[in-house]
């Protein structure tokens, strides 16, 4: 869970400027394809039936027909050259065969925003899963094995296919490291010395306790979450993760870097604010600070259940931000496409490098 310190917002994307089927001459407009296949019958037809015939108007009645028959089939080829950019186009907003309307205009003109969910004590996930399958939204979920209002931890076999529908789904994935474990501190070392951090798991059998763990020690804690999200879903995780309560310190970074992992924090106004107390920060305040401030690019964080929150943020906020932030021509995308990240994720190798070194 986070504790509010967030990133800076790394610049803004403009909506992409692309064709969109939306451009096409429809309802009446005439195609170029068409309006050449319309001048050329209109020379025709100005020429007279002896452009065509030197026997002119008396061409016997089956000539005359074969004529008709070749205006009626330049009709109908008028007809399907105006049909297939209609087709084409139905056939590439398609997903999986079936045409979505707001998927095919969201590509030509939307501004994107990115979603993160952090795992949390799961009695609100199936509401929020509703949520976001019936706006058609996915989001990047990282995930922890924190304890839950129901079942054996959120990664646990309780949960499994909960993960495993929102993987069908499309959604994507991410640590959150294994047992929930805060940074706490850098621990001061011998000089030369390899970097070590002070940490407190807030899950799991060692909740509440402090260690200090080499940066070996935190890449194996994060990389234990990922293996378990791909052991459940079948899908490979992103090489991102988030740190509990998004505290950090540039020592960490490094180390998480070194083995395979860029850290994801959110901007400014995409802390939704789902963690503060409800009774200071209600849920139509909360709602009207995202849809004021939430801007193209900004990566958003809430939670799947909090605790200590009396009046529930989700599903309550969460659907009417999502359509009002569509209604304003935002749309939803995984960290996947994330102009920030997707070198990042596309560079690295299929397996995650052993911090070991083995």
């Amino acid at each position: 869970m986070a504790s509010g310190r967030s990133i800076t917002r790394h610049g803004s994307w403009p909506p992409r400027s692309l064709t969109s089927c939306s451009s096409l001459p429809l309802q009446g407009a005439t195609p170029p394809e068409a309006t050449h296949l319309q001048a050329v019958q209109a020379r025709a037809g100005g020429l007279g039936a002896a452009a065509f015939s030197p026997e002119g108007a008396a061409a016997p009645a089956a000539r005359r027909r074969r004529f008709r028959s070749l205006g009626l089939g330049m009709r109908l080829g008028q007809l399907l050259v105006a049909m297939f950019p209609i087709a084409t186009c139905a056939y590439a907003a398609s997903e999986n065969g079936r045409f979505d309307v707001k998927n095919s205009d969201e590509s030509a003109s939307c501004k994107p925003v990115y979603l993160t969910l952090d795992t949390g004590h799961m009695d609100v996930a199936p509401l929020m899963a509703d949520v976001l399958r019936r706006h058609q939204v996915r989001v990047t979920f990282f995930a922890a094995n924190e304890r839950t209002k129901t079942g054996d931890g959120s990664l646990g076999t309780h949960w499994a296919p909960w993960w495993k529908a929102r993987a069908a789904e499309g959604h994507e994935f991410a640590s959150h490291t294994f047992d929930h474990a805060y940074w706490r501190a850098d621990a001061p070392g011998a000089s030369g010395a390899p970097a070590q951090f002070r940490v407190r798991p807030s899950a799991g059998p060692s909740e509440g306790k402090e260690f200090t763990w080499t940066a070996r020690q935190y890449c194996e804690e994060i990389s234990r979450a990922g293996a378990r999200l791909q052991d459940i879903t079948g899908k490979k995780p992103l090489p991102l993760f988030r740190a509990p309560g998004g505290k950090t310190s540039p020592q960490l970074l490094d180390a998480a870097r070194s083995c395979g992992y860029a850290h994801v924090g959110w901007s400014p106004a995409g802390f939704l604010g789902d963690e503060l107390p409800s009774d200071k920060y209600p849920n139509a305040v909360l709602l009207n600070k995202a849809l004021q401030g939430v801007r193209a690019g900004d990566v958003l964080v809430a939670h799947l259940g909090i605790w200590s929150r009396q009046d529930p943020w989700a599903p309550a906020v969460l659907e009417p931000l999502i359509t009002g932030l569509q209604s304003q021509g935002f749309c939803f995308r995984t960290l996947r496409e994330h102009p920030q990240y997707k070198a990042w994720i596309d560079e690295q190798p299929l397996a995650l490098k052993n911090p070991t070194g083995k």
